[in-house]
């Protein structure tokens, strides 16, 4: 099992630590013998496409038959490794997954504090991608292992929510266009002509053709600069409150410093007059006539000051009017600050899964639950398989979405046998996986009936890393809290994750996964 912990995407102090750490990890797998007899040459076995960059990668397919990782971008596959994945009695769950948490440097909190680096999770219960040794065969306690420098490089592509296949075949994600998808793309759904009666597209409600749309990242793109905008606005609002603040304060001080000093003044006036009434001597008089001219003097100016001040008062700045604007900019500032985080929620991927096991729709967004649904498949007791769809990037100027399929075949007999081999079997595979037809993945879609409000709902939120998964399959109790959807596949051999234990206390459970619709 893995802790919890936080991604550290600092690379700058890590491969001192991690050179004293791996040694010492091969060396306690068993691995410098293999080394020295020429087998422990894992790096080179690292292929890395050379014909274009390398784009995000949007999806990591991991083969129990072949012990081998591809990791793909919107346009195929950019890097592929050998693994090591969990040996009899701790297999690896063949599946569905999610990258869900992130961290260079981590521990195992149960098996001999086993140095894990470059990890990335996708159950909370502890399987994860990450390097480490590798035998040549399956392994692991039901990890997938990768080569260190492989481990290192995929770690600083990947993001959080990356999908993650694990399969006892090599499916390979194949550009796909379907009614059934052509209906979740944005604006399809509400302008032109209606489809023909009887087809999955009149099924789903797809109409003709569309019109451009602004997308729903652009859409985000322009709130945040909104939002930047308005609080920009919204600062230079405050500051220009403040300063007229204090420059009426400044001005109402100065009124009422030269009130107060005529005030004195007029008071040393008075006070010298009566000392000139009261003299009785031509030096006393004499005396009252120079303190009494001085003080007229100060008098004359602080009349000037004051008149001064008077007219600086009326023309003052208007304290409250700025106060307002102020308070409107402010109420601005976080309707366009509330709009953003709305327009990026909505920008982010949507995860659509089909279960013919339950006869629901499920939607997950941002890795929590927004709706379910009751759902139609036809032939509901034939097997549909399971397929992922994923929406790779827009095109039509954002109209429509392109989509890749990938599908998970049942195991063979051959790969039955072939992940838990005994030690010294090795059987890292070099071919080159093969597409599978796309006619099984179609024909599931062509089985489906969804109805016209989740439709709509989806179409709203569909972007590029969305996907839809049609299985066969129930949503697996490893779906939770900051999950996307896990599905595993029954039938298959399951030891790595009933074989870790949870604590009584797991935050992780997912008791209730859905409330009422579109609540």
């Amino acid at each position: 099992m893995i802790s919890r912990g936080f991604c550290t995407q600092d690379t700058s102090m890590r491969r001192a630590s991690l050179a004293v750490a791996v040694v010492t990890a091969l060396l306690a797998g068993g691995i410098a013998e293999a080394a020295r007899t020429g087998k422990g040459s894992d790096a080179k076995r690292i292929e890395i496409v050379q014909s274009r960059p390398a784009g995000h990668p949007i999806m990591a397919v991991v083969s129990l038959g072949n012990q081998r990782v591809t990791i793909y971008d919107a346009i195929g596959w950019i890097m592929r490794a050998p693994v090591s994945s969990g040996r009899k009695g701790y297999e690896t769950p063949a599946g569905i997954y999610s990258v869900i948490q992130k961290e260079v440097e981590h521990y195992s909190n149960l098996y001999d504090d086993g140095y894990m680096p470059f990890m990335q999770r996708i159950t909370w219960s502890g399987i994860a991608l990450h390097g480490g040794p590798l035998p040549g065969y399956a392994a692991s306690h039901g990890c997938v292992r990768m080569p260190v420098e492989f481990a290192e490089r995929i770690f600083d592509l990947t993001r959080i929510g990356m999908r993650v296949i694990v399969a006892r075949n090599d499916p390979v994600p194949v550009e796909f266009r379907h009614p059934v998808l052509l209906g979740l793309d944005p604006a399809r759904v509400g302008s032109g002509e209606p489809a023909a009666e009887g087809s999955a597209a009149s099924d789903l409600g797809v109409l003709g053709p569309a019109k451009p749309v602004q997308t729903l990242r652009s859409l985000a793109a322009a709130k945040a600069a909104a939002a930047a905008a308005a609080i920009k606005k919204a600062d230079a609002a405050r500051l220009n409150a403040v300063q007229k603040t204090g420059e009426a304060s400044r001005i109402a001080a100065a009124l009422h410093l030269a009130e107060s000093t005529k005030s004195r003044i007029e008071l040393r006036v008075r006070a010298a007059q009566s000392a000139l009434e009261s003299a009785d001597s031509p030096a006393a008089i004499q005396l009252a006539e120079n303190a009494k001219a001085d003080a007229l003097a100060r008098l004359a100016d602080a009349e000037v000051r004051l008149t001064a001040a008077g007219l600086a008062a009326q023309g003052k700045p208007d304290v409250m009017r700025a106060r307002r604007e102020a308070e409107a900019a402010e109420a601005e500032k976080e309707a366009a600050v509330e709009a953003a985080a709305e327009a990026a929620r909505k920008a982010a991927p949507v995860s659509v899964f089909i279960s013919r096991k339950t006869q629901r729709l499920y939607a997950r967004q941002s890795f929590q639950p927004i709706f379910d649904i009751a759902v139609t498949i036809r032939d509901p007791d034939h097997p549909i398989g399971t397929h992922i769809f994923t929406a790779l990037d827009y095109i039509h100027e954002g109209a429509d979405i392109r989509w890749s399929a990938a599908s998970m075949d049942p195991k063979s007999e051959e790969d039955r046998s072939s992940a838990t081999r005994e030690p010294g079997h090795r059987f890292y595979r070099s071919t080159e996986p093969t597409p599978k037809p796309a006619g099984t993945a179609g024909s599931a879609l062509e089985r489906l009936v969804i109805p016209r409000e989740a439709i709509d709902r989806i179409s709203e939120l569909v972007s590029p890393g969305s996907s839809l998964i049609v299985s066969d399959e129930g949503i697996s109790s490893e779906t939770g809290n900051h999950t996307d959807f896990v599905v595993l596949m029954s039938g298959e051999p399951q030891g790595g994750i009933k074989m870790r234990r949870r604590n009584p206390d797991f935050l992780h459970r997912y008791y209730r996964p859905y409330g009422i619709f579109w609540r």
